[in-house]
């Protein structure tokens, strides 16, 4: 046997924290480092509430269980724990973009995040694609647009409301850091609609997102500026909405078959052997539908599978896909 010294444990490791910070050409709305001011910080007391603020040197942050200076927060590590004037505690880190878009000012409802991430997985949004964004409501899915297509792809965003294109430019210039005056690269905001505005400028797209009030009004508009192989994504919130989106897009002729889903988030509940789900749950929020764009004068095969008896009776009054066998909608009827 050897007579030297047993080996002892080696401390721990501390985290890297010289790390440089993300390049700011990522435009990511992202930062590595301590707390600085200027920066938005998240702090989450014993009960879970949440608060959201910009760290200012020499102001204080004040709440129901006292304050804390924010000169105590700038030059942290982020990740850490500090006690309020009145014995409160507090954890703080910086807003991921979940968070961040589930508590910015709102001037329409906000596509949550289980959404915004199906869009961007399922619609494959791409670093350097062009997509097309119609309505941009608070600007929630934009900034999720404008992270996945990086600085060398563009968002183009139309938007109606005067009042919400107001909205949703101060929250992606807030999450991003925009400077003074200065908007992301990638991005362009053009108050308008997507049906009109669309054919008269001609501009190309690889996707298009629509999450408007009547998506089915734009599917000529949207055909006409896809490119081939293209993705169009509908985002709506009733079961009328989503059948008459899918109709038409089955009418057009130039799309493949729409495929329509929904997302239900459920926590659980994790404290020994008490594992249960947890009595939040975050159910429906939109149907989203994607298809892509055929080639020009390419239309996709015909279905083999009949429609269902009575799918298209007399009581339908949408669009009719261009292969619906004769007497179709007479299935299921007394007629």
């Amino acid at each position: 046997m050897s007579d030297a010294a047993p080996e002892t444990d080696a401390p721990a490791a501390a985290p890297a924290t010289d790390a440089p910070d993300v390049p700011p050409e990522a435009w990511s709305g992202v930062h590595r480092g301590p707390l600085r001011e200027g920066e938005w910080v998240r702090l989450t007391d014993q009960k879970g509430r949440r608060h959201n603020f910009c760290l200012e040197a020499g102001k204080r942050f004040f709440s129901n269980r006292g304050h804390l200076d924010h000169d105590d927060l700038i030059g942290r590590e982020e990740g850490f724990t500090i006690p309020s004037s009145a014995g409160g505690e507090y954890l703080v880190f910086r807003p991921l973009l979940s968070e961040f878009v589930v508590s910015m000012p709102r001037g329409a409802a906000v596509v949550y995040p289980k959404d915004s991430a199906q869009i961007v997985a399922l619609a494959d949004i791409y670093p350097g694609a062009r997509v097309v964004e119609a309505g941009v409501g608070s600007g929630a899915l934009t900034c999720s647009l404008l992270r996945a297509v990086g600085p060398y792809g563009t968002v183009t965003s139309y938007e109606r409301r005067e009042e919400f294109a107001d909205v949703a430019r101060r929250n992606v210039h807030q999450f991003f850091g925009a400077p003074e005056g200065g908007s992301h690269p990638s991005w362009t905001l053009r108050l308008g609609d997507l049906a009109e505005e669309l054919p008269r400028r001609g501009e190309g797209a690889d996707r298009v997102i629509l999450d408007m009030l009547a998506p089915w009004e734009c599917v000529d508009a949207v055909a006409d500026v896809l490119s081939p192989g293209g993705i169009v994504c509908v985002y709506v919130a009733t079961t009328t909405q989503l059948s008459r989106v899918v109709e038409t897009l089955r009418a057009h002729g130039g799309f493949t078959e729409p495929q329509a889903w929904e997302s239900l988030v459920r926590d659980w509940h994790v404290e020994g052997l008490a594992v249960r789900p947890g009595h939040k749950m975050i159910g429906h929020t939109a149907f989203l539908v994607t298809s892509r764009r055929m080639a020009p004068g390419q239309r996709p095969p015909v279905k083999k599978r009949r429609p269902a008896p009575g799918a298209y009776g007399p009581d339908y009054s949408g669009p009719r896909p261009g292969d619906l066998p004769p007497g179709i909608e007479l299935e299921g009827t007394d007629l």
